[in-house]
């Protein structure tokens, strides 16, 4: 079964496994290789991305681009987009519904033709998450937008470069700001930026492009709007996200592994944590060696905008805290309404109280496997790896959304030594 494409009937089935031991590769992010596909909207040419992971999320924009008139092609990891002189700048509901990503036409298609007609997206069904603070960083450019039968109709004749102050350091809004401004007449001062590494993936592409920013993974940015884009070649950054799924993986089942391809300096925080917890982890050459010997003991956790604890790995924490030794209080701080899988891990035999923006997990010495449902990518990966622990069979319906964000999380896991199969 291809994991880039699984039935929304797909299940996983796992049942308890350790302790780990081998090598597992990591892919590119996902979290960057969308956003780059949308940048390749500002210029006619040839793009070559290179690690691009096997991924339905990869797959939909893809989709979402022909629509537009790009041609895309995979070969392994690496895509080829061919992006023609004109396009149809129109993103329809039944692509944009997929996934929220696909905000991120809106700045590009505005920037090269002045006009973007963009579905009102979907995505992850984790709580609701506002899109106003991208249309109004780009009116503050100079676009026009209207709201209609489900669709943002926007206009942007002559955007022209200002400061602009964000209220939240949001990844979406930076990103769809950067990408208006690169072409936008005059300088832009991009306030209280996002500061992930996936912003700085994007900035390094544009630039490789013609375009000129300065300070990408600092909380100001600056770009000096330029006149004309040309088509690059790109490797896209590993996938933090992965990395810190099969370190959740080894936390909950022991052992011994290395994540290939994992950068120590894009997950500071997050290492910083789990060595509180009690896992070794080492980094090597192009990549990071991982140990665990015991059971690993509680702490609390906070998510914050990057370089914090980001809300995607929040999941991860929650199935490493539900067997770890004592109690620990986890806080969301960026999105509402992203516990909604606790009560899946609690039909585990998880011990988790929610209140609001806090959960409080009283560490158990082995879960139960049970029937469960993934309602998003992350979460559906963290009931994965809570089976491991499990006794008996987990089963996690809707495994569908997983593979929106991994290439193949069960086989890589199987190499590990665990027991996970599709059902």
């Amino acid at each position: 079964m291809s994991s880039d494409s699984l039935s929304p009937e797909a299940a996983i089935l796992v049942r308890p496994s350790g302790p780990l031991r081998g090598t597992v590769k990591v892919g590119g992010a996902k979290n960057s290789v969308l956003k780059l596909m949308a940048a390749s909207l500002l210029a006619p040419g040839r793009f070559t991305i290179r690690n691009v992971p096997a991924i339905a999320d990869v797959a939909w924009m893809g989709e979402l681009l022909e629509h537009m008139g790009v041609s895309v092609n995979r070969v392994g990891d690496v895509l080829t987009v061919e992006v023609p002189d004109q396009l149809t700048p129109e993103a329809p509901y039944e692509l944009v519904e997929r996934m929220r990503a696909s905000i991120v036409v809106l700045g590009p298609l505005l920037a090269r033709f002045g006009r973007a007609k963009v579905s009102v997206p979907g995505g992850d069904d984790f709580g609701h998450r506002p899109i106003d603070m991208h249309l109004q960083a780009l009116e503050e450019l100079g676009a026009t937008f209207s709201t209609s039968h489900g669709y943002i109709e926007g206009r942007a004749e002559n955007l022209v470069g200002t400061r602009v102050l964000l209220e939240f350091p949001s990844v979406g809004a930076t990103e769809n700001l950067l990408m208006a401004a690169v072409l936008a007449q005059g300088t832009t001062v991009i306030d209280n930026a996002a500061r992930e590494p996936e912003i700085a993936d994007l900035a390094d592409f544009l630039n490789a492009m013609g375009a000129k920013i300065s300070g990408a993974g600092r909380s100001v940015m600056t770009v000096e709007g330029v006149t004309e884009l040309h088509a690059v070649e790109h490797t896209v950054i590993p996938d933090r996200i992965e990395a810190a799924t099969y370190l959740a993986a080894v936390g909950v089942a022991g052992g011994e592994i290395t994540i290939a391809g994992a950068r120590a300096d894009h997950m500071s925080m997050l290492l910083r944590k789990v060595g509180e917890m009690g896992m070794e982890v080492n980094p090597v050459v192009d990549g990071l060696e991982v140990k665990v010997d015991q059971r690993l003991r509680s702490v609390d956790v906070s998510t914050l905008p990057y370089p914090g604890v980001a809300t995607d790995y929040k999941p991860l924490f929650v199935a490493m805290l539900s067997v770890a030794d004592g109690v620990g209080i986890v806080t969301e701080n960026i999105f509402a309404g992203r516990f909604r899988y606790a009560d899946e891990l609690v039909r585990m035999g998880a011990d988790i109280r929610v209140e609001g923006h806090h959960a409080v997990v009283r560490g158990m010495a082995a879960l139960s496997g049970a029937p469960v449902r993934a309602p998003d990518i992350r979460a559906g990966a963290a009931l994965v790896i809570a089976g491991l622990a499990a006794e008996g069979e987990t089963l996690i319906a809707e495994a569908h959304h997983i593979a929106r964000g991994y290439q193949d999380l069960v086989g890589n896991l199987t190499a590990l030594g665990a027991d996970v199969s599709y059902a």
